[in-house]
């Protein structure tokens, strides 16, 4: 991957925040990109997308505990989860629910300000973290706009939902979907007429969230009621108020070496 001028004025400053995890971190080089690892480079024939149909989905949460069992999530930290809200005005009140994850997105931008390659994205459009190269500056944790990243407390590297890559290069599905108990979650090939994912897509109207960010995120929505939107954009603030009220707010961050304020 070239290095943009942003990154080496970076790395001519010096300045590093959190811990470099290993000699790799300052490299700048990827071993299983350089050596053309399928795992690492994907299959550039596919384009895989997510689409979740809200209209089937009951917040039951077996994505959520499916994936921190496949991927082994540290407690208290999630790769996806189900928001479970309350729409409308008593008495007219519904319940809605809204999984989150990582969006893949085709403009990311948490691999532009990854100071060391680590954050990539494949040519089959999944955006993964290789956390041997990983330093936990946690530059693209800020980058998110959906805060979907988080710093996971064991690796202590970044860290967030990979699509199940290791299992798709298995030719299985992302734990999430295979456990979907209401179907809400399709997975596949974009590029494939005839995928689940592809007909579904191109049968009903979808949406994606924040989408004047300009990051082209590749999880749609089918049924994605505005004011949910709304309510999602709100929620990282609030999250903040939050974990800052129960002494939690820094627990996802690196601590900084001493001498670095």
């Amino acid at each position: 991957m070239p290095i943009n001028s942003s990154r080496r004025k970076f790395l001519k400053s010096g300045t590093v925040v959190g811990l470099a995890t290993t000699a790799n971190a300052i490299t700048l080089k990827n071993p299983g990109r350089d050596k053309k690892d399928p795992k690492y480079i994907g299959d550039s024939s596919k384009h895989y997308i997510m689409v979740i149909d809200l209209r089937k989905c009951v917040g039951c949460q077996a994505c959520s505990a499916a994936c921190k069992v496949e991927n082994q999530v540290p407690s208290e930290q999630y790769r996806t989860f189900v928001t479970e809200l309350e729409l409308g005005i008593f008495p007219n009140v519904r319940k809605a629910y809204l999984p989150q994850l990582c969006n893949h997105c085709d403009e990311p931008s948490c691999v532009s300000v990854c100071p060391t390659g680590a954050t990539f994205k494949r040519e089959d459009g999944l955006v993964v973290v290789d956390s041997e190269i990983c330093w936990g500056c946690g530059y693209c944790l800020s980058a998110c706009p959906y805060d979907k990243r988080y710093f996971n407390n064991e690796t202590k590297v970044a860290d967030k939902c990979t699509f199940c890559a290791h299992r798709l290069d298995d030719g299985l599905l992302p734990a999430c979907v295979e456990s979907c108990i209401g179907g809400a979650r399709v997975f596949g090939d974009i590029n494939d007429p005839n995928s689940d994912v592809s007909k579904l897509f191109n049968s009903f109207p979808t949406t994606v969230l924040k989408p004047y960010q300009g990051n082209k995120p590749q999880v749609f929505y089918i049924g994605l009621d505005d004011r949910l939107q709304a309510i999602h954009e709100a929620s990282p603030m609030l999250d903040d108020v939050v974990r800052k009220e129960l002494s939690v707010l820094n627990k996802e961050w690196a601590k900084l070496p001493k001498g670095v304020e």
